[in-house]
Order: C-alpha cells, then structure tokens, then sequence
C-alpha cells in the first residue's frame, strides 16, 4: 500500500477482554470483538498483550506457545483477510525455544499479511512486595533486541511497543523521530500499577509526542494470581481521551469491550504547526539516537535531520562537515539530499567551511545519481527558510537527476518539489529497505 492510498481519517477500534489459559475460548472472543468493531465501520482493531492466552504458572508460558507459522497466528490472518482489517495482535506468546518465548506484538494487514512483528525489548521484572505484586518476565521471555521503524498503516505511520515499554519515554521519542503519527501500548497492566499510573503515562507519551496513542488493555481477573487494570484507551495529540474501555471493577468476572475513535492525522500535523516542539528542541545541546543493533554498522552512527533520525544504512556519502541520503519522498527517482552534520536552520548559520564543504559533497552526490539513473542534468536545490518552502528546519540541498521530458513543462519540477512533502499532494512514503538498497548502489561511486 501506498502513502497515496494512506487516508487522512480513519476509524480504530480498540478492544479489551479478560483471557485466561483457555487459548480455544481467547479466540472466541478475539472473533467477536473484531466482528464488533468491524460492525462499527472500524478499518483497523487493537487487541492487547497475551491476546492469545494468560498461563497460570510459568510452565505454561512455554507450553502453550506456538511459533509465528502455528495455527493460532494462521487463525487471525484469516479473521483479518476475512473482514477485510487490519489487527494488531498486542502480544502473541512466540516460541523462541522450548524454555523462552518472546512477548512478540504482531501488525497484520487487510490482506491477511504480516506486515511487521516487535519483539518486546522491556521486560517487567517487578517486586512491589506491599501490593503484593511479583512478576519477572525474563523468567520465561527473551527481550527483543530492536526498536523497529513505523509500518504505513490505513491510520497513519504506526510505532509498536508492549506494555511495560510505556515507562520508558526514549522508545516513543525516537519512533516519532523516525516519522510515527500514532503509538501503540497493547498492555496487561496489574490493577494496582495500572490505578496508579496507566492512564497518566499514556496520555504523557501522546502529549509530549504529539501523537495518537492506542492501548488495548486486558480485564479482571485471569486467575487467582492476576488481576489487569483494563481501561482501554485512544488519546489525541493534545492529550484528549477520545475513546475509553471500562476500568476493571472487583466482581464483574470479565468484560468485553470495543470503543472507536476517528485518527485524523491533519489534527496531529495541526498540534505541531500551532506548537512545534520538535523545532524548539535544542539538539545542539542533546541528542538521542538509536544504537548501532548490527556487526555492519558499528564505527557507523544514525544522523540527526532537525528532529528526524536518518538511519545510517540509507547514508550514501560522508565527508568532515556533511553527509548524503536517499529521500522518503522523491519527485523523481534518484531524488537525494545532502545535509550538514551538524545543526543549523539556514545557510547563513554554517561556516565558511561547512558551506564549502556542503556544496562540494553536493557535487559528488549529483555525478553519483546522475550516473545510477541516466541523467544528463540535475537541478540542485536549497530552499532556505520556511516563507521559501523548506518543511525541515535543517538547511539542505535537494538534488533530483533530470532527463529530457521528464516533465511537460520543465519547470514543473519545482511546482512537484514544493509539494512533496505536503497534506494530500504528498508523495508515496518509500520503504526503509528501499532507501537503504538504493544506498547500497550509490555507494559503489566513491571510495568507501
């Protein structure tokens, strides 16, 4: 699916029950929740961790898991290509090995396609002996290991997370970086935690993030050893709760709930316009980035644009002031950018030298895609200062190899240029993996 595709609104639902070690009957109700919302016009639904089962000890936590290729994840690609929705599976018990299993939260599409799978990475190792709570997830569940880019969803660019990744505000600042409208926290939050901070930390994650948050919550009592709070919620980016599931209440045994809400994605672009939090944070100062999570990229690093990550694997040059990457948006194929390292809103804050240096990798740049796509010329552009079309507070030259005819009227280029990236006009978000092959090749023009 295609951005273009991608729609300004979109209607969610969010759904919360009370499951147990019983996988058979889960399911029963996982099917009729979806079939609730997908009666309320829904186009995607949020199910909660351990939608699959709750076990009563912990060797059940392993016996009773099935690997991402079972029959029960064959099961909800069936319901979602079915009705004709998108699911996210909050928190599937994946077999890693007879003894672990990861906390794994699945995104399927309308298809019946997996589209992304997230592996908890903060596990819940907890001893509130007053509340009488004691969970240690790492008993039984191996932590993921990566942070995964937003997945293009119906509502918008989606972040995944799990429950107890709610508490750890670094994860959702860095998936908004990387361009997530919405945030997810399917959770099972105990009753005690979930009375004391549930729904604060949630509505702090949308505010301080300027997204839509989604978290699936499971109810009541599982067993004679768990008791999850509930209270399913979806919160605006102004922090606004806009749909809301039933808080657990002691002696209603279980509760099946699905509350819709609308995510307007020109909403969330509204709230940072009239408040640009992003704009205002000094990176000059302080800066969070992702770690390098493989062999190939360590001596690399991500880069900062403004307040975006450009992952390193789409860095296609590097020299002492600048660097160059694939674009997620192109007007024409080859359409790349070259940004100085380090902060600066217009040209007139660089250096002499990292002006020189700028243009000069730019130039590098322009040979390299000339020669990948064909092109005999380029139009090399700076749009400094925002009244001049610059979206991204972080002055760049935008480089877009041009062939005879590639436009009806040749100055067309910059009409599609000024609009790219911009509501409905915009152009198709392009894949990660995309970016970092076309990367791959455009390295191949320098000595590296």
């Amino acid at each position: 699916m295609s951005s273009n595709n991608l729609l300004r609104k979109c209607k969610v639902a969010v759904c919360q029950f009370t499951a147990t070690n019983n996988k058979s009957h889960n399911f029963s109700v996982v099917k009729r929740l979806i079939e609730r919302a997908k009666n309320e016009n829904a186009q995607m639904a949020f199910l909660p961790e351990a939608c699959d089962y709750i076990a009563s000890n912990k060797a059940e936590v392993t016996q009773l898991a099935e690997e991402i290729d079972g029959p029960l994840v064959t099961e909800y690609k069936a319901i979602a290509k079915t009705n004709r929705m998108w699911l996210s599976i909050g928190g599937f018990h994946e077999r890693c090995n007879e003894n672990t299993v990861y906390n794994s939260h699945l995104l399927i599409d309308d298809s019946g396609t997996i589209k992304s799978i997230y592996r908890k990475i903060h596990l819940f190792d907890v001893e509130l002996p007053e509340q009488r709570i004691s969970l240690k997830e790492s008993d039984t569940c191996k932590a993921g290991s990566e942070l995964l880019a937003p997945i293009e969803t119906p509502a918008g660019m989606l972040g995944q997370a799990v429950c107890y990744d709610l508490r750890f505000p670094e994860l959702s600042l860095l998936q908004t970086r990387l361009g997530a409208d919405i945030l997810t926290f399917p959770s099972a939050f105990t009753a005690t935690t979930g009375a004391a901070h549930w729904e604060t930390l949630l509505r702090a994650r949308a505010i301080e993030n300027q997204c839509y948050v989604i978290a699936a919550a499971q109810y009541g009592q599982h067993n004679n050893k768990r008791t999850s709070y509930g209270q399913s919620l979806v919160i605006d980016p102004w922090g606004n709760v806009r749909a809301e599931c039933p808080k657990y209440t002691e002696g209603i045994a279980t509760d099946e709930s699905v509350a819709v809400a609308e995510i307007d994605v020109d909403y969330s672009d509204k709230i940072r316009r009239e408040m640009p939090v992003r704009r205002h944070r000094r990176n000059d100062i302080y800066e969070l980035n992702l770690v390098p999570s493989t062999v190939e990229e360590i001596g690399e690093c991500n880069y900062s644009f403004a307040d975006k990550v450009i992952p390193s694997s789409t860095v296609f040059y590097r020299s002492k002031h600048s660097f160059a990457f694939t674009n997620i948006r192109c007007v024409v194929p080859g359409h790349v950018l070259v940004a100085p390292l380090r902060l600066a809103p217009r040209l007139q804050d660089l250096t002499k030298e990292e002006v020189a240096d700028l243009f000069q990798t730019a130039v590098r740049a322009q040979k390299a895609v000339e020669q990948e796509y064909g092109a005999d010329s380029s139009n090399l552009c700076v749009q400094d200062g925002e009244s001049a079309g610059r979206t991204v507070p972080h002055v760049h030259v935008h480089i877009l190899p041009r062939k005879a005819g590639d436009f009806q009227n040749n100055d067309d280029v910059y009409m599609e240029l000024a609009k790219h990236d911009r509501g409905n006009n915009a152009k198709p978000i392009r894949l990660l993996q995309e970016m970092s092959d076309e990367a791959g090749r455009l390295k191949t023009f320098f000595n590296l």
